[in-house]
């Protein structure tokens, strides 16, 4: 099965209790860690952004309140746009956020539409990598950024072991409980663990172009904001 069908049919088969678990399993820290990369967005003022992989909407929701005039989120599970559609308009968002089906790899705008793009934590779920990274490049007004916020491995030994033993163990019997699909989050683990080194990923970056790349890691390299120009 192609990486994209599975990817699609997981995240439609969590959609609905997606939230709730991404806020239990990460103690709320994913809320930080959006707020530093949606202030990192805002340095640029931008007024058109694409949110790539944006899920239930939580980061284009975050664009908006931080006074983004307009944003795009796209993603390959219908499910999740559904939920989060559904959080837009609830919130009265609508003319600013539009949630639509698209993928990353074929994203159906013009080259130099948007002022920036951003990806939280969705790019490890791009089945090839360097092609998705090369779309959103392509579709960057020239001098735009590239905000990309990603989950991964700490190097710290100790905090690698309880890492290890949370992700591996712990996270996939709660979210096997509460969602019905242990599955879903013993992927979340290994997709965590497979995903490029922070000076691997940094040379995929620079490999399709871009530039002025910036590297911050959180919480002990739980999570790492990858910031680059076109």
């Amino acid at each position: 099965m192609a990486k994209k069908t599975y990817i699609s049919g997981l995240f439609n088969g969590i959609a609905s209790s997606y939230d709730t678990l991404n806020h239990i399993l990460s103690l709320s820290v994913d809320k930080r860690w959006r707020k530093t990369a949606v202030k990192k967005v805002m340095q640029e003022q931008p007024q058109k952004v694409l949110d790539v992989a944006c899920g239930t909407g939580d980061f284009s929701i975050a664009l908006a309140k931080a006074g983004v005039e307009k944003i795009i989120g796209i993603d390959i599970a219908e499910g999740m746009i559904a939920v989060g559609n559904k959080k837009v308009s609830q919130l009265q968002l609508s003319d600013k956020i539009e949630l639509l089906y698209g993928d990353s790899e074929h994203i159906a705008y013009e080259n130099n539409t948007f002022d920036a793009v951003t990806v939280a934590f969705g790019v490890r779920n791009f089945e090839n990598l360097e092609i998705g990274l090369k779309e959103m490049r392509r579709v960057i007004n020239d001098n735009g950024l590239l905000v990309i916020l990603e989950l991964s491995v700490p190097t710290n030994k100790v905090l690698f072991f309880f890492y290890n033993l949370y992700f591996k163990h712990i996270m996939p019997f709660i979210g096997g409980l509460i969602s019905k699909d242990k599955s879903a989050y013993k992927y979340l683990y290994s997709s965590v663990i497979q995903f490029p080194k922070p000076h691997e990923f940094i040379q995929h970056l620079q490999n399709v172009g871009f530039s002025s790349i910036e590297h911050t890691a959180f919480s002990g390299g739980l999570a790492r904001m990858y910031v680059a120009k076109k």
